[in-house]
């Protein structure tokens, strides 16, 4: 067998590890398109307070608003699990199933609206609906929701406290409120706001490849700014139809024709562990999930290579849950 001289190997070891590193290189003029996380998510139409937090913090675990007083706020979007059940559709009151996925509560105060089809404009408007929805919370009315809670001398309290000089601060409006101030403040910081800010080594080789075939392939499109998504709405399918045409998404509220299969484009923060998958749940697995959003969004089929590789990127987005922030209320 002929033998390669050494040197030539040497210069062949040397190509690969440069070819890696260039791979590994990210244009930093590329990467305007994101932002880091905010500390909070502030809105100037709900002033927060530690008084208000406090209130919405107890609310969001609260089982006294609904029907049965046995679910919450947490039991579909359970902050101990990155603000997701798991579950393709959540299980409400009298054990209906839901007709969405659910989607994580964190870093989700500051989107362009809420619920996938965008329903409510604000999160302290998203917080009052599953408390009446018959599936989720179960709740008649909001006048049924308020009798609990005037009835509870720590919650007239607490509620006098978080809306100091307002005559009667036990009202629906203000659950909302106080629910969304509590909201305003998950946040799941990540390595990759430390890259933003210019730690380079924040991220992996693998996973700065991986951001550099995010952006080639074009999914930075629609999954950009902070969030990495929920700032636009988007057809699902745009390049072929999607599975499930059912649910016509955005549609159903605007019930205009050209807003059929439109759905709010899903957050990436976390992505790692919200799975199942996109507004029918449709998906369980990551990688397969890329691989759909190649087919039906881009119109094409991805390389195992490059899901790898996007993958990995992906995995640089999940953050730090604020265990204390989140503690349960002790009643």
């Amino acid at each position: 067998m002929r033998k390669v001289p050494f040197i030539l190997l040497c210069l062949a070891a040397g190509a690969l590890a440069c070819a890696d590193r260039e791979a590994a290189t990210v244009d930093r003029a590329q990467l305007g398109a994101f932002a880091p996380l905010p500390v909070v998510m502030v809105t100037n139409a709900n002033p927060m307070s530690p008084a208000r937090i406090n209130l919405g913090r107890r609310l969001f675990y609260e089982t006294l608003l609904s029907e049965d007083h046995q679910m919450s706020c947490n039991s579909c979007h359970d902050l101990q699990a990155y603000g997701v059940d798991g579950r393709r559709f959540s299980t409400g009151v009298k054990g209906q199933l839901g007709g969405r996925n659910a989607p994580s509560v964190y870093n989700a105060a500051a989107h362009v609206a809420q619920f996938w089809d965008g329903r409510a404009g604000t999160i302290e408007e998203q917080a009052k609906g599953p408390i009446l929805n018959p599936v989720e919370m179960g709740m008649p009315n909001s006048r049924e929701v308020i009798k609990h809670l005037r009835a509870d001398p720590t919650y007239v309290e607490m509620f006098k406290i978080a809306f100091p000089g307002e005559a009667q601060p036990v009202t629906y409006d203000n659950v909302g409120r106080a629910i969304g101030a509590f909201e305003r403040v998950l946040v799941t910081p990540s390595r990759w706001d430390h890259f933003l800010k210019g730690e380079d080594e924040a991220l992996t080789d693998e996973e700065k490849v991986g951001l550099n075939v995010f952006m080639k392939a074009g999914c930075v499109a629609c999954h950009n700014g902070p969030y990495l998504g929920g700032s636009t709405y988007q057809k699902a399918g745009v390049a072929s139809a999607w599975p499930d045409q059912a649910d016509q998404g955005r549609a159903q509220v605007t019930k205009r024709p050209e807003d059929a299969m439109v759905f709010k484009v899903a957050s990436l923060r976390n992505v790692e562990k919200t799975a199942p998958y996109f507004h029918d749940g449709a998906v369980n697995d990551l990688s397969e999930a890329v691989v759909w959003m190649g087919r039906y969004q881009l119109g094409r089929e991805l390389t195992p290579e490059e899901v790898r590789s996007i993958v990995a990127y992906l995995k640089a987005l999940t953050g730090t849950i604020p265990e204390e922030y989140i503690a349960r209320p002790a009643h």
